[in-house]
């Protein structure tokens, strides 16, 4: 609000029954007002040029994700399979994608490879809403009966859904979105009762529901389950998880040596926040605007970027970590700031240097080395003749 000027908060006068004022008093008191109107001046302007400066960023950024978008949806979404590849789109893809378009990219990146349909999603809500009743309801099973893990998949999804992303009051009954979540959460594990539900999906599926549709969302998660990483960790294969944690734990080494040898002097393996990680794919601990960025370059880059991402993160906060105990460093690593900027992460991150050629690599043998350690061990339980 402007800063009213008047003289009618100081009196000019005295009522008659009191005696007249000090002169030196009503200077003082007049000065003292004076000062106090400029420093509210001067404080009104500072803060109508902070907002003119935000207004003045804001306006940037809105045109610069305007002329992005059009570049998507003009030059590069229509000539897509010529030119996902090229450098320019992959160096426009790293600055993050923008929100009309993010979408549609992501589909687009992970593929269809199990060949769903919009019709198999539809399937696969209704064989779960009649699952729901049933459990509701007993008396409905009929012939059918229902399983005990089918019971507690449909306890676990309905409280889940309801946990998810509390702040933004979308998911949570009477949401928006409350709905959707529960159909697509309630079809994947119809369509994969072997996996069911997993703690963690319901934030997977929420984030694809912010950018898409609901059968997309079923058909795109489908498929992003099915990529080696999240298979591996969501059907608990702990041989290859281990795998995944010997890989990053070389990366950490080579990387960030002075946080490694910390860790593992007060013995905080990477299981114990990397697994939450890969399971949300950041999305329960990271502010979301950043989520979709990390999102954007692992649907680009595939399975080394969760690593390139979590080695970013732990470079980001390493002076902060060098100093906090095991117990804070888990809470700290489980939410961090809802303040991180994800241009300085990103920084982080490419600091890193962790390629996918060179994740890939790494993978490959130290899956081999498990096979012979393996078949060496086999081999000596093996009865000789």
């Amino acid at each position: 609000e402007p800063v009213v000027l008047t003289t009618n908060l100081i009196f000019e006068n005295r009522p008659s029954n009191l005696p007249a004022k000090n002169p030196e008093e009503e200077q003082a008191q007049r000065k003292a007002y004076e000062e106090m109107v400029a420093a509210a001046k001067r404080k009104e302007v500072a803060e109508l040029k902070k907002k003119q400066r935000a207004a003045e960023e804001r306006k940037k950024y809105e045109e610069a994700v305007a002329a992005c978008t059009n570049v998507w949806l003009k030059e590069i979404l229509p000539e897509w399979h010529l030119v996902n590849h090229t450098k320019r789109v992959r160096n426009l893809w790293w600055r993050g994608l923008p929100p009309k378009v993010r979408g549609t990219v992501w589909k687009l990146a992970v593929g269809n490879e199990l060949q769903l349909t919009k019709s198999l999603y539809y399937i696969m809500v209704d064989r779960a809403q009649d699952t729901l009743k049933c459990c509701k309801d007993p008396s409905r099973q009929g012939r059918n009966v229902i399983k005990d893990e089918t019971m507690e998949n449909v306890r676990d999804i309905r409280l889940d859904v309801l946990r998810t992303f509390p702040n933004l009051c979308i998911f949570q009954e009477s949401g928006p979105y409350h709905d959707q979540l529960l159909n697509v959460l309630g079809a994947y594990a119809s369509y994969r009762p072997d996996v069911g539900y997993v703690q963690g999906m319901s934030f997977l599926t929420a984030v694809l529901l912010l950018n898409m549709d609901p059968a997309d969302a079923f058909i795109l998660l489908s498929n992003l389950l099915h990529q080696p990483c999240q298979r591996a960790f969501f059907r608990m294969d702990a041989d290859m998880m281990f795998v995944y944690f010997d890989v990053f734990n070389l990366f950490f080494e080579e990387a960030l040596p002075a946080l490694f040898n910390f860790f593992t002097h007060i013995q905080l393996t990477p299981d114990l926040y990397l697994i939450g990680w890969v399971f949300t794919l950041f999305s329960k601990s990271l502010p979301l605007d950043v989520v979709s960025r990390i999102w954007d370059v692992y649907f680009r880059d595939g399975d080394s970027f969760l690593f390139a991402a979590a080695l970013g993160i732990l470079r980001m906060y390493m002076p902060q970590l060098l100093h906090m105990e095991f117990e804070v460093i888990l809470q700290f690593l489980r939410k961090l700031p809802e303040d991180m900027s994800a241009d300085l992460l990103f920084e982080h991150i490419k600091s890193v240097g962790l390629t996918p050629r060179k994740f890939q690599h790494t993978m490959v043998e130290l899956v081999d080395m498990n096979n012979v350690e393996r078949r060496k061990k086999a081999a000596a339980l093996t009865p000789k003749n």
